[in-house]
Protein backbone atom coordinates (compact mmCIF):
# COMPACT_ATOMS: atom_id res chain seq x y z
CA UNK A 1 0.00 0.00 0.00
CA UNK A 2 1.20 3.40 -0.86
CA UNK A 3 2.20 5.57 2.29
CA UNK A 4 -0.88 8.18 2.54
CA UNK A 5 -1.75 10.36 5.10
CA UNK A 6 -4.94 7.96 4.71
CA UNK A 7 -3.58 4.96 5.68
CA UNK A 8 -2.60 4.44 9.83
CA UNK A 9 0.10 1.71 8.37
CA UNK A 10 1.58 4.05 5.87
CA UNK A 11 5.66 4.69 6.44
CA UNK A 12 6.79 8.41 7.01
CA UNK A 13 9.59 9.88 4.81
CA UNK A 14 10.41 13.54 4.05
CA UNK A 15 8.79 14.89 1.00
CA UNK A 16 8.28 18.85 0.07
CA UNK A 17 4.64 18.52 -0.74
CA UNK A 18 2.13 17.36 2.11
CA UNK A 19 -0.76 17.07 2.76
CA UNK A 20 -2.28 17.20 6.47
CA UNK A 21 -0.59 14.61 8.21
CA UNK A 22 -3.25 11.75 9.58
CA UNK A 23 -2.58 12.52 12.73
CA UNK A 24 -4.66 16.10 11.96
CA UNK A 25 -8.35 15.80 13.47
CA UNK A 26 -9.63 16.70 10.27
CA UNK A 27 -7.95 13.52 8.57
CA UNK A 28 -9.17 11.30 11.17
CA UNK A 29 -12.58 12.31 11.22
CA UNK A 30 -13.11 11.73 7.51
CA UNK A 31 -11.61 7.97 8.24
CA UNK A 32 -13.99 7.41 11.24
CA UNK A 33 -16.97 9.13 9.22
CA UNK A 34 -16.33 6.95 5.71
CA UNK A 35 -15.60 3.64 8.06
CA UNK A 36 -18.66 4.34 10.31
CA UNK A 37 -20.86 5.08 6.84
CA UNK A 38 -19.78 1.66 5.10
CA UNK A 39 -20.91 -0.42 8.32
CA UNK A 40 -23.97 1.98 8.39
CA UNK A 41 -24.57 0.62 4.72
CA UNK A 42 -23.40 -2.26 4.86
CA UNK A 43 -25.92 -3.26 7.91
CA UNK A 44 -29.34 -1.13 6.35
CA UNK A 45 -28.71 -2.31 2.57
CA UNK A 46 -30.30 -5.47 3.93
CA UNK A 47 -32.54 -4.09 6.45
CA UNK A 48 -33.95 -0.53 4.95
CA UNK A 49 -35.91 1.10 7.09
CA UNK A 50 -36.75 4.65 6.97
CA UNK A 51 -34.80 5.69 10.13
CA UNK A 52 -31.57 3.77 8.85
CA UNK A 53 -32.52 5.68 5.58
CA UNK A 54 -31.98 9.27 7.32
CA UNK A 55 -29.55 8.23 9.36
CA UNK A 56 -27.14 7.54 6.80
CA UNK A 57 -28.25 10.52 5.00
CA UNK A 58 -26.77 12.55 8.12
CA UNK A 59 -23.72 10.31 8.49
CA UNK A 60 -23.17 11.56 4.84
CA UNK A 61 -23.96 14.69 5.30
CA UNK A 62 -21.10 14.92 8.29
CA UNK A 63 -18.79 13.00 6.34
CA UNK A 64 -18.89 16.10 3.38
CA UNK A 65 -18.79 18.73 6.03
CA UNK A 66 -15.22 17.22 7.31
CA UNK A 67 -14.10 16.35 3.62
CA UNK A 68 -15.14 20.20 2.49
CA UNK A 69 -13.05 21.74 5.78
CA UNK A 70 -10.30 19.11 4.85
CA UNK A 71 -10.57 20.93 1.13
CA UNK A 72 -10.45 24.48 2.45
CA UNK A 73 -6.39 23.82 4.04
CA UNK A 74 -4.12 25.70 2.62
CA UNK A 75 -2.02 22.13 1.93
CA UNK A 76 -4.40 20.33 0.80
CA UNK A 77 -5.39 23.02 -1.68
CA UNK A 78 -1.45 23.30 -2.27
CA UNK A 79 -0.93 20.24 -3.41
CA UNK A 80 -3.72 19.45 -5.55
CA UNK A 81 -3.52 22.72 -7.39
CA UNK A 82 -0.26 21.41 -9.05
CA UNK A 83 -2.23 18.63 -10.37
CA UNK A 84 -3.55 20.40 -13.39
CA UNK A 85 -4.01 18.15 -17.23
CA UNK A 86 -3.98 14.64 -15.10
CA UNK A 87 -6.85 12.80 -15.85
CA UNK A 88 -7.92 11.91 -12.15
CA UNK A 89 -8.53 15.48 -11.72
CA UNK A 90 -11.36 15.27 -14.66
CA UNK A 91 -12.83 12.17 -13.21
CA UNK A 92 -13.09 13.87 -9.28
CA UNK A 93 -14.62 16.61 -10.74
CA UNK A 94 -17.40 14.08 -13.18
CA UNK A 95 -17.83 12.43 -9.74
CA UNK A 96 -18.80 15.06 -7.66
CA UNK A 97 -21.52 16.17 -11.12
CA UNK A 98 -22.71 12.64 -11.34
CA UNK A 99 -23.46 12.61 -7.50
CA UNK A 100 -25.15 16.14 -8.15
CA UNK A 101 -27.50 14.39 -10.84
CA UNK A 102 -28.47 11.62 -9.15
CA UNK A 103 -29.00 13.67 -5.35
CA UNK A 104 -31.48 15.87 -7.78
CA UNK A 105 -33.13 12.71 -9.56
CA UNK A 106 -33.64 11.36 -5.88
CA UNK A 107 -35.56 14.52 -4.80
CA UNK A 108 -37.19 14.30 -8.29
CA UNK A 109 -39.39 11.18 -7.51
CA UNK A 110 -39.23 11.62 -3.71
CA UNK A 111 -41.38 14.55 -4.64
CA UNK A 112 -43.90 12.98 -6.67
CA UNK A 113 -44.19 9.93 -4.33
CA UNK A 114 -45.09 12.62 -1.60
CA UNK A 115 -47.97 13.93 -4.04
CA UNK A 116 -49.19 10.75 -4.39
CA UNK A 117 -49.68 10.28 -0.94
CA UNK A 118 -50.70 13.72 -0.52
CA UNK A 119 -53.30 13.61 -2.72
CA UNK A 120 -54.93 10.39 -1.59
CA UNK A 121 -54.49 12.16 2.08
CA UNK A 122 -56.99 15.01 0.40
CA UNK A 123 -59.56 12.37 -1.30
CA UNK A 124 -59.97 10.28 2.04
CA UNK A 125 -60.53 13.27 4.18
CA UNK A 126 -63.56 14.32 1.39
CA UNK A 127 -64.92 10.80 0.41
CA UNK A 128 -66.56 8.00 2.39
CA UNK A 129 -68.54 6.09 -0.28
CA UNK A 130 -67.27 2.63 -0.96
CA UNK A 131 -67.35 3.06 -4.91
CA UNK A 132 -65.59 7.28 -4.43
CA UNK A 133 -63.07 5.28 -2.49
CA UNK A 134 -61.88 2.38 -4.64
CA UNK A 135 -61.43 4.57 -7.56
CA UNK A 136 -59.26 7.29 -5.38
CA UNK A 137 -57.14 4.31 -4.02
CA UNK A 138 -56.80 2.91 -7.78
CA UNK A 139 -56.19 6.20 -8.88
CA UNK A 140 -53.36 5.94 -6.00
CA UNK A 141 -51.94 2.48 -6.93
CA UNK A 142 -51.55 3.73 -10.51
CA UNK A 143 -49.71 6.79 -9.77
CA UNK A 144 -47.10 4.97 -7.57
CA UNK A 145 -46.80 1.93 -10.20
CA UNK A 146 -45.67 5.16 -12.29
CA UNK A 147 -43.13 6.57 -10.27
CA UNK A 148 -42.08 3.19 -9.08
CA UNK A 149 -41.49 2.40 -12.29
CA UNK A 150 -39.28 5.66 -12.70
CA UNK A 151 -37.54 4.46 -9.62
CA UNK A 152 -36.61 1.14 -10.98
CA UNK A 153 -34.99 2.81 -14.18
CA UNK A 154 -33.53 5.54 -12.12
CA UNK A 155 -31.83 2.46 -9.95
CA UNK A 156 -31.17 0.40 -13.43
CA UNK A 157 -28.82 3.27 -14.51
CA UNK A 158 -27.02 3.65 -11.30
CA UNK A 159 -26.54 0.20 -11.10
CA UNK A 160 -24.97 0.01 -14.71
CA UNK A 161 -22.79 3.49 -13.98
CA UNK A 162 -21.33 1.51 -10.57
CA UNK A 163 -20.89 -1.25 -12.36
CA UNK A 164 -19.02 -0.11 -15.36
CA UNK A 165 -17.37 2.73 -13.33
CA UNK A 166 -13.76 2.67 -13.76
CA UNK A 167 -10.68 5.00 -12.40
CA UNK A 168 -7.43 5.81 -14.58
CA UNK A 169 -4.23 4.59 -12.45
CA UNK A 170 -2.48 6.83 -10.19
CA UNK A 171 1.13 5.19 -11.31
CA UNK A 172 4.19 7.29 -10.53
CA UNK A 173 2.07 10.11 -8.01
CA UNK A 174 3.06 11.43 -5.08
CA UNK A 175 1.66 9.55 -2.17
CA UNK A 176 -0.41 12.14 -1.11
CA UNK A 177 -2.25 12.70 -4.21
CA UNK A 178 -3.10 8.93 -4.46
CA UNK A 179 -4.27 9.27 -0.75
CA UNK A 180 -6.01 12.32 -1.22
CA UNK A 181 -8.13 10.72 -4.70
CA UNK A 182 -8.80 7.48 -3.36
CA UNK A 183 -10.42 9.00 -0.34
CA UNK A 184 -12.37 11.50 -3.11
CA UNK A 185 -13.67 8.56 -5.30
CA UNK A 186 -14.28 6.60 -1.52
CA UNK A 187 -17.03 9.11 -0.85
CA UNK A 188 -18.24 9.45 -4.12
CA UNK A 189 -18.83 5.30 -3.74
CA UNK A 190 -20.63 5.68 -0.78
CA UNK A 191 -22.56 8.56 -2.01
CA UNK A 192 -23.82 6.45 -5.03
CA UNK A 193 -24.32 3.35 -2.69
CA UNK A 194 -26.29 5.58 -0.62
CA UNK A 195 -28.72 6.95 -3.07
CA UNK A 196 -28.96 3.75 -4.19
CA UNK A 197 -30.70 2.46 -0.63
CA UNK A 198 -32.71 5.61 -0.53
CA UNK A 199 -34.44 4.46 -3.99
CA UNK A 200 -34.73 1.15 -2.91
CA UNK A 201 -36.49 2.06 -0.05
CA UNK A 202 -39.11 4.39 -2.07
CA UNK A 203 -39.74 2.21 -4.57
CA UNK A 204 -41.79 0.14 -1.93
CA UNK A 205 -43.12 -3.10 -2.15
CA UNK A 206 -43.06 -5.26 -5.53
CA UNK A 207 -46.84 -6.01 -5.37
CA UNK A 208 -48.02 -2.77 -6.44
CA UNK A 209 -46.80 -3.65 -10.15
CA UNK A 210 -48.76 -6.27 -10.50
CA UNK A 211 -52.53 -5.54 -12.25
CA UNK A 212 -54.68 -6.87 -9.46
CA UNK A 213 -51.80 -5.68 -7.10
CA UNK A 214 -54.76 -4.56 -3.94
CA UNK A 215 -56.11 -8.37 -4.21
CA UNK A 216 -52.48 -9.26 -3.27
CA UNK A 217 -51.79 -6.64 -1.14
CA UNK A 218 -54.94 -7.67 1.14
CA UNK A 219 -53.72 -10.99 1.25
CA UNK A 220 -50.73 -10.49 2.68
CA UNK A 221 -51.91 -8.17 5.66
CA UNK A 222 -51.93 -10.39 8.18
CA UNK A 223 -48.68 -11.66 7.27
CA UNK A 224 -46.97 -8.50 7.33
CA UNK A 225 -48.64 -7.17 10.20
CA UNK A 226 -47.18 -10.57 11.93
CA UNK A 227 -43.69 -10.09 10.82
CA UNK A 228 -43.07 -6.41 11.33
CA UNK A 229 -41.93 -5.68 14.50
CA UNK A 230 -39.05 -3.08 16.09
CA UNK A 231 -36.81 -1.85 13.40
CA UNK A 232 -39.10 -4.37 10.74
CA UNK A 233 -42.06 -2.08 11.54
CA UNK A 234 -40.26 1.11 9.82
CA UNK A 235 -39.49 -1.35 7.14
CA UNK A 236 -42.73 -1.85 6.12
CA UNK A 237 -44.15 1.64 5.99
CA UNK A 238 -44.81 1.38 3.38
CA UNK A 239 -46.42 -2.42 2.89
CA UNK A 240 -48.55 -1.21 5.93
CA UNK A 241 -50.24 1.79 4.17
CA UNK A 242 -50.64 -0.79 0.97
CA UNK A 243 -52.26 -3.53 3.17
CA UNK A 244 -54.36 -1.14 4.98
CA UNK A 245 -56.09 0.65 1.75
CA UNK A 246 -56.37 -3.61 0.68
CA UNK A 247 -58.90 -4.20 3.50
CA UNK A 248 -60.62 -0.84 2.71
CA UNK A 249 -62.08 -1.83 0.17
CA UNK A 250 -62.61 -5.37 1.17
CA UNK A 251 -64.44 -3.96 4.75
CA UNK A 252 -67.30 -6.25 6.07
CA UNK A 253 -69.35 -3.52 8.04
CA UNK A 254 -69.35 0.33 8.36
CA UNK A 255 -67.77 0.31 11.10
CA UNK A 256 -64.92 -1.47 9.98
CA UNK A 257 -65.06 0.96 6.87
CA UNK A 258 -64.57 3.54 9.75
CA UNK A 259 -62.19 2.58 11.58
CA UNK A 260 -59.69 1.15 8.43
CA UNK A 261 -60.79 4.72 6.74
CA UNK A 262 -59.00 6.29 10.14
CA UNK A 263 -56.11 3.67 10.34
CA UNK A 264 -55.26 4.15 6.08
CA UNK A 265 -55.13 8.38 7.34
CA UNK A 266 -52.96 7.94 10.47
CA UNK A 267 -50.46 5.74 7.90
CA UNK A 268 -50.44 8.05 4.76
CA UNK A 269 -49.46 10.54 7.48
CA UNK A 270 -47.02 8.22 9.16
CA UNK A 271 -45.78 7.87 5.11
CA UNK A 272 -45.68 11.14 4.27
CA UNK A 273 -43.41 12.48 7.39
CA UNK A 274 -41.00 9.66 6.43
CA UNK A 275 -40.56 10.73 2.83
CA UNK A 276 -40.32 14.36 4.12
CA UNK A 277 -37.54 13.35 6.58
CA UNK A 278 -35.44 12.01 3.56
CA UNK A 279 -36.08 15.42 1.73
CA UNK A 280 -34.90 17.07 4.17
CA UNK A 281 -32.05 15.53 4.26
CA UNK A 282 -31.39 15.01 0.40
CA UNK A 283 -31.47 18.68 0.70
CA UNK A 284 -28.44 18.73 2.85
CA UNK A 285 -26.80 16.47 0.84
CA UNK A 286 -27.15 18.63 -2.10
CA UNK A 287 -26.12 21.84 -0.65
CA UNK A 288 -23.16 20.01 0.49
CA UNK A 289 -22.37 18.46 -2.80
CA UNK A 290 -22.78 21.75 -4.40
CA UNK A 291 -20.45 23.19 -2.06
CA UNK A 292 -17.53 20.16 -2.43
CA UNK A 293 -18.18 20.70 -6.44
CA UNK A 294 -17.59 24.45 -5.92
CA UNK A 295 -14.52 24.12 -3.47
CA UNK A 296 -12.83 21.91 -6.25
CA UNK A 297 -13.45 23.74 -9.08
CA UNK A 298 -11.78 26.51 -7.12
CA UNK A 299 -8.58 24.50 -6.45
CA UNK A 300 -8.16 23.26 -9.75
CA UNK A 301 -8.83 26.48 -11.43
CA UNK A 302 -6.25 28.41 -9.62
Amino acid sequence: MAPSPFHPKASHHARSISLPSRSHPLTLQVEEHLHSLRASEATSSSLASSSSVCNNLDGLKVLYDSINDLLHLPLTQQTLAQQHGEDWLDEVLNGSLRSLDICGTTKDVLSQMKECVADLQSSLRRIRGESCLANEIKAYALSRKKVTKEINKCLGDLRKLKKQHTFSPLLHKNHDIVAMVSVLREVEAITLSIFESQLSFVSGPKAMSRPNGWSFVSKLMNKKTVECNGKEMERCVFEKVDATLGTLLSHKTHNGLEFRHVEAQKQLETLELSIQYIENGLECICRRLIQTRVTLLNIFNQ
